[in-house]
């Protein structure tokens, strides 16, 4: 369909009022980019979703890494935004200010060099993210077992998509249909979100990054308002089937398991940890399941669930800004409160 006449019936669009979740961290980014809210009639309502892995990751999982940062011949490995990410006291930079070992890198690959050169040393990567980064640490993993490489270790925290979202569904999230993350797609396939939208009657729509590709996928959502189906928006690199190659490296080293989303608790079934015969990497990832607010007066985990708006927490804005972050969801550039709190987001 032509996109002027897409846009013109989003913005005209004049039926009940429709929340639709974005629950992809990206799709957070990109629909401020694009100034997509002020495209919308105002009876559509973009609520940003739990999509963001660094948001998500519990506050034991920050306190373990720290430990092991304290640790003599120990270097945790992270990527950049995790640095920040508020733990029950302190966090990563902190630590590393404090004398801790802490290294970042753009690609869990890197540890690999690093371990090679300090073979005395243990490295552990903070393995973080969804379907979208999970091959990658297996693919980690098959470089470690294949050569065997001792003195590299994984912590995850390590989720999955379809469980949270049935998560939301279930405990009152005002959502009328979803975004579907088109990067995890690549990876799981279109078909893994057909399940949660027959059973809850809403709609997804598998979109790209692209202004024009959110728009589509937003016009799907609402004329398919009530109806549990799934819409393949990004064809181009997204099928039903999805990466199998991936999705058997992933079964191979890792297993499903309970996991504690940050301000949501404990979701069943949506995590990944390393199986049992590969124990000897594992750096201390089970039972993490700790999750203390750095300040009670945070409301993230209402904002995760749509429940209520960044703007209408106590502290955003005022104690709680991206340099002096209060909960997990004003420290990465996916956040939910950053985006906000960064570009003046209005609904």
């Amino acid at each position: 369909m032509d996109l002027n006449t897409i846009k013109q019936f989003l913005y005209e669009y004049d039926g009940p009022d429709m929340n639709i979740m974005e629950v992809c961290g990206s799709h957070t980014a990109a629909i401020a980019k694009n100034g997509i809210p002020g495209l919308l009639s105002k009876k559509i309502h973009l609520i940003s979703g739990p999509g963001c892995p660094v948001c998500v990751t519990p506050s034991a999982y920050i306190d373990r890494l720290l430990e092991l940062a304290k640790q003599e011949n120990t270097c945790v490995v992270t990527f950049g935004d995790l640095l920040r990410v508020p733990g029950s006291e302190k966090s990563l930079r902190m630590i590393k200010g404090e004398g801790g070992r802490v290294e970042m890198v753009y690609s869990p690959m890197d540890i690999l060099e690093m371990a090679e050169k300090e073979p005395e040393t243990c490295f552990v990567f903070a393995a973080v993210g969804f379907e979208t980064t999970t091959p990658v640490y297996a693919l980690l993993m098959q470089e470690l077992v294949k050569y065997d490489i001792k003195n590299v270790k994984l912590l995850t925290a390590l989720k999955t998509m379809p469980e949270a979202i049935g998560f939301l569904c279930e405990n009152g999230a005002p959502i009328n249909g979803f975004i579907a993350p088109g990067h995890v797609s690549v990876v799981t396939g279109s078909r893994i979100f057909e399940p949660i939208a027959k059973k809850y009657g809403l709609p997804f729509g598998v979109s790209g990054f692209e202004g024009a590709e959110i728009l589509t996928a937003l016009y799907a959502i609402v004329k398919m308002r009530g109806q549990g189906c799934v819409i393949n928006c990004y064809p181009a690199v997204v099928t039903a089937e999805g990466n199998v190659d991936a999705q058997a490296s992933v079964e191979k080293y890792f297993e499903p398991a309970d996991a504690v989303w940050r301000g949501m608790g404990s979701i069943p079934g949506s995590g990944r940890i390393l199986r049992k015969e590969y124990a000897a990497f594992d750096a201390g990832s089970r039972d993490l399941t700790e999750d203390k607010k750095k300040n009670q007066a945070c409301r993230c985990d209402q904002v995760l669930m749509g429940k209520i708006k960044p703007t209408e927490c106590p502290l955003f804005g005022k104690v709680c800004t991206p340099l002096k972050p209060q909960g997990a969801c004003m420290v990465s550039t996916e956040g939910n409160c950053f985006s906000w709190y960064s570009n003046h987001r209005v609904v």
